[in-house]
């Protein structure tokens, strides 16, 4: 087994030594600091497989250093000790990402369970009624995701870069994260960074990192996230927004594999797997001019494109109660399931926003939903959205079926879901207008049926 490095946040000399000492007979190197401006430092300009925070801390506290860590290393795994929290304080640290909350004093399973999992990726322990959420999870039963699940794991192993191409929305870091958990560089470390969401000038520097002196403000040395991701993963996230002149020092890195930090006069060799994401029309960049053509042929070796969730519509009522599971754990609910007609409800919407709106969601029906199960109203839809999958103007004559229906969902869009103004416009009773509704959600679901069971 090799060794992996801990670093430890914990203000208690006692109890500090002891978890040390564990760590250190279990074959790993450990760093204490007991505040969280010298943890987050150290976080900043060296590699750890795990960092361990007491809650309670000098110049800050755990909560706020697990933000901080998880804003520059997504991946990197935060474990959260507490003697005297609470389940609020728990549920908030696994809102932020935390890997695990435990409460102090540590018993030797606590400990073997910590150990266990720095050493072999296994689960740090029971949680009781705390929430588990994976961010590793790709729900499908799609045969489109599928293949490309099966193409993912055929080439993990390898040293190829990956492209990733796909709407905002459809899983393109969880894919990433796939690929690097099936190579075989699974415990190296998976460092992230969005492209779009830094300014230019700090783009560069947190890519490369940089010298001391080397611009106004570089008061010491700092690793970039190359370095950072050395023996693992990096992942370019909407690497199309990058400009062309990073571009050119990017394209170095893939072909020397060694990265120049800023005011450095010395390369420094990288052992990296570089996975890219965009959401935008790459090759539409590169022919007018805004991504180079070179760089695009370096970082396209493995290209996948995932598929939005409108071409993925039997995976709608699986990723929904997948959701539903998930925040009703985390937001201490009871809610179980969504009813046939908020499903339906689902299915039937565009979902430009693709899985994360879905999420969105579904988060929101369960804080609204009063009882056990997600109703249409729950879902916090206008009718607007509703209906507006049936308000497309049609591509060919009606039968006067689809005609009825068409007039119905109007009377609805134009009486903002209200069924007994909408009778009253369609000449109708209020029973005969939901029966409609009953029957066109039946046949909904056996469309649906007939879908599912060509997969």
């Amino acid at each position: 087994m090799t060794g992996k490095k801990v670093l430890l946040v914990e203000s208690h000399t006692e109890d500090g030594s002891i978890i040390g000492r564990a760590f250190t007979r279990a074959g790993h190197r450990i760093s204490v600091t007991d505040d969280a401006a010298s943890a987050l430092e150290r976080a900043l300009n060296d590699h750890y497989d795990l960092v361990i925070t007491e809650m309670s801390l000098p110049k800050g506290n755990g909560l706020d250093l697990l933000q901080r860590i998880k804003e520059i290393n997504e991946g990197l795994p935060v474990i959260i000790l507490s003697a005297d929290a609470g389940v609020r304080e728990a549920v908030e640290a696994m809102k932020l990402g935390a890997s695990d909350f435990m409460v102090k004093p540590l018993t030797a399973g606590m400990m073997k369970a910590i150990i266990s999992y720095v050493s072999n990726g296994e689960s740090p322990g029971k949680r009781g009624d705390l929430p588990s959420v994976s961010r590793n999870s790709i729900i499908t039963r799609n045969n489109k995701m599928a293949r490309l699940l099966e193409e993912a794991r055929d080439i993990a192993d390898s040293q190829a870069s990956v492209l990733i191409q796909g709407e905002s929305g459809t899983g393109k870091e969880l894919f990433a994260r796939y690929i690097h958990r099936n190579s075989n560089r699974r415990n190296g470390p998976f460092v992230a960074i969005n492209c779009a969401a830094l300014p230019e000038t700090l783009l560069e520097s947190e890519l490369f990192g940089h010298e001391k002196g080397s611009f106004t403000g570089a008061i010491s040395r700092k690793k970039g996230k190359f370095e950072m991701a050395h023996s693992g993963t990096i992942l370019l996230d909407e690497v199309s927004e990058m400009n062309i002149q990073l571009q050119s020092k990017l394209l170095r890195v893939l072909q020397e594999r060694e990265i120049d930090r800023v005011g450095g006069t010395t390369p420094i060799p990288v052992d990296i797997r570089v996975i890219a994401t965009t959401n935008r029309d790459i090759q539409k960049e590169v022919d007018e001019g805004r991504f180079r053509e070179d760089l695009f042929y370096r970082l396209n070796v493995m290209p996948f494109h995932l598929p939005p969730l409108r071409e993925r519509k039997e995976d709608i009522p699986l990723l929904a109660e997948h959701f539903v599971e998930k925040y009703s754990r985390i937001d201490g609910r009871s809610v179980k399931e969504l009813t046939k007609e908020a499903k339906q409800t689902l299915i039937g919407l565009p979902w430009k926003g693709n899985v994360r709106e879905l999420e969105n969601v579904i988060e929101r029906a369960v804080l609204r939903c009063k009882g056990d199960r997600i109703g249409e109203r729950d879902l916090g839809l206008n009718m607007e959205t509703v209906c507006k999958v049936y308000l497309a103007p049609p591509s060919a004559p009606l039968s006067l079926r689809e005609m009825e229906r068409k007039m119905i969902f109007q009377a609805l869009h134009r009486t903002n879901g209200n069924r007994t103004y909408a009778a009253e416009i369609l000449g109708i009773s209020v029973r005969t207008l939901r029966n409609k509704l009953n029957e066109y959600r039946k046949k909904m679901e056996q469309d649906q049926e007939r879908h599912a069971n060509c997969f």
